[in-house]
């Protein structure tokens, strides 16, 4: 490869992570082409739940988007229900494409250039990496939960590498109507097989996201939920159902000579938690920070990551076994644990 370089770095994944690394660059000084072959506004199915962390994380690169004040979160089943107001400041409920919309301003406002393009493979020497026609010194995977990138350059773990650790995958759901939210909280409704998310997310509208077994219709699986269906029951919807899945992906590692892993294609356990979006921005900055340090960048990649993770893991685990009815119970016997956790991730 040419030891010239269009750019100082090169973001594969145009989605909120991917941009957000983008505007890191930028504001690190450092030129960067963003390689994404869909065009435009991009939504995705996703919570849209902003976590306090998230919003002020946001607020540094310079992103406000509009959205719906979130004060705290609300885990029910079908008897009771146990909430908790966040510390300080709120969240924001946030549509996906409102959110991207966002970030893709402040990447014209700082000059971020965009190629359209698919990665299908790609090469890298001791100073640099090329793909879709696009050279830089160094390259950085936001490309997703099915990230080609990580497969291209070998980091993407499979089954068999861990088979003790295997468990049932999850899938997610989405879809939003048209409705005054009723709360300034994101409701978590605990079904039998599945989690329904309510995130207000505009003064008439509320988005509603299902998570799951592979498979599951959105239909049915919100009858699944009555008390939260009869409310519902028809109202319009103002968009098409979207899934995504399956949500759990592990890695070997993150970097691989100038290529690093941020976001969801650097591994994700599961949306249950809604704190992805925080993570993803932190591993972003940490990632423009320790551009020159393989070894750096897996330390604050797993100071950025593992708390969450640890704290995901554990309630998935607990989710996804027989004991899942008493998630609800044990939350709203133990308030202070709850809150805890709530705080944990938020923040």
């Amino acid at each position: 490869m040419s030891a010239e370089v269009d750019a100082d770095v090169l973001v594969v994944g145009g989605g909120p992570v991917g941009l957000a690394t983008a505007i890191e660059a930028r504001l690190a000084g450092l030129t960067v082409v963003v390689v994404e072959p869909r065009v435009g506004v991009i939504d995705k199915a996703c919570g849209e739940g902003l976590m306090p962390g998230a919003l002020a994380a946001l607020s540094r690169l310079g992103v406000d988007p509009a959205g719906h004040p979130l004060t705290g979160i609300r885990y029910r089943d079908h008897r009771r229900h146990v909430d908790h107001a966040f510390r300080g400041a709120p969240g924001r409920g946030v549509r996906r494409t409102v959110l991207h919309a966002a970030l893709l301003d402040r990447c014209a406002e700082l000059g971020v250039d965009r190629v359209v393009a698919r990665v299908t493979d790609l090469s890298q020497g001791s100073t640099g990496v090329e793909t879709a026609g696009v050279r830089a010194r160094w390259l950085l995977a936001c490309d997703g939960l099915h990230s080609p990138v990580r497969r291209l350059v070998g980091l993407e773990a499979t089954a068999s590498r861990w088979p003790w650790r295997t468990t049932a995958s999850r899938f997610g759901l989405r879809r939003h109507v048209a409705v005054a939210p009723w709360s300034s909280l994101v409701e978590v409704h605990w079904g039998p097989d599945a989690e329904a998310y309510v995130t207000p997310v505009g003064p008439a509208e509320v988005g509603i996201a299902l998570l799951g077994p592979r498979g599951a219709d959105f239909a049915a699986t919100l009858a699944s939920f009555p008390s939260l269906s009869r409310r519902l029951d028809g109202l319009e919807p103002t968009s098409t159902v979207r899934g995504a899945g399956p949500l759990r992906q592990r890695t070997t590692a993150r970097t691989a000579g100038r290529v690093r892993l941020v976001g969801d294609a650097s591994g994700y356990v599961d949306a249950l938690t809604g704190e992805g979006l925080k993570v993803g921005l932190a591993q972003a900055r940490a990632a423009i920070a320790h551009l020159d340090d393989d070894a750096g960048y897996e330390r604050a990649w797993l100071a950025a990551t593992r708390g969450s993770s640890v704290l995901t893991r554990g309630l998935v685990t607990w989710a996804t076994s027989p004991a899942r009815r008493a998630v609800v119970p044990v939350a709203r016997a133990a308030p202070w644990l709850f809150g805890a956790i709530v705080e944990k991730l938020a923040h």
